[in-house]
């Protein structure tokens, strides 16, 4: 790719306003002129049996969620706010998509498809059909078919390496998390998940978790039974666990 002229904080704000709007020239611009910090994302997650250039795809999927998220009140330059969001969808996609074996044309196509659908989704009621995806990137119904249900086929984390034995690690536990940058990356994203939690469930969560109150306490602040803060909870990490893993 070539090189392009990097973007001002005011060319990148009037982009991201088209490109929210579904101008999607402003898109590609977008893209264009931060593909150094895609790249730079992407290299960071080589090596772990995935094509750089599908990597490469994947993090423009997370780059385009970031476009259509980003709001100018985060009070956050836009690469700032990008950067997670890139790195949250190749973390996404490396730890779903386990030891499945398909061609890299047929993951490349269930990129292309997932994107689109994301897309799709948010302007109609319904979603395609799979005549209507074959259409749209010019292959066979069954081919989309194989795609769609190849990324299904998903190892779970919490599976046991060795069901023979009792201590067995899951694959879970095999993920490493010492690298800096990563936990720096959850941490953003966490962050996110919480600041887009309904007020009261963010001040349950913050009580909770950031200072340390009992849910007998937190019900008493917040006039509720205890029972009630309890359902509160499992319903709160629950929505978060979704939004980050």
């Amino acid at each position: 790719m070539e090189e392009f002229k990097p973007l001002s904080p005011e060319e990148t704000c009037e982009l991201v306003a088209k490109a929210k709007s579904g101008d999607e020239q402003a898109k590609e611009r977008l893209i264009e002129g931060n593909f150094p910090l895609i790249k730079s994302i992407v290299r960071g997650y080589q090596n772990k049996g995935v094509d750089y250039d599908d990597l490469y795809q994947i993090g423009c999927v997370g780059f385009l969620k970031a476009i259509n998220n980003f709001d100018p009140s985060f009070a956050v330059k836009f690469s700032t706010y990008a950067v997670p969001m890139v790195a949250g969808e190749i973390k996404r996609f490396l730890r779903d998509d386990g030891n499945i074996k398909v061609s890299r044309a047929i993951k490349s196509l269930w990129i292309k498809i997932k994107a689109y659908l994301d897309e799709f989704k948010k302007q109609n009621k319904e979603l395609p059909t799979v005549e209507e995806l074959a259409k749209k990137f010019e292959v066979d119904p069954a081919d989309v078919i194989y795609a769609m249900d190849s990324s299904q086929q998903l190892i779970s984390l919490n599976a046991q390496l060795d069901e023979s034995s009792q201590s067995s690690q899951s694959v879970l536990d095999r993920v490493a998390a010492d690298d800096k940058s990563e936990q720096l990356i959850d941490k953003i994203l966490l962050k996110d998940a919480i600041n887009k939690l309904p007020s009261r469930e963010k001040q349950i969560l913050i009580l909770r978790y950031f200072r340390g109150k009992t849910q007998s306490e937190v019900a008493e602040m917040c006039g509720v039974s205890q029972v009630q803060i309890s359902r509160i909870e499992s319903r709160i990490i629950e929505k978060l666990k979704k939004k980050i893993l």
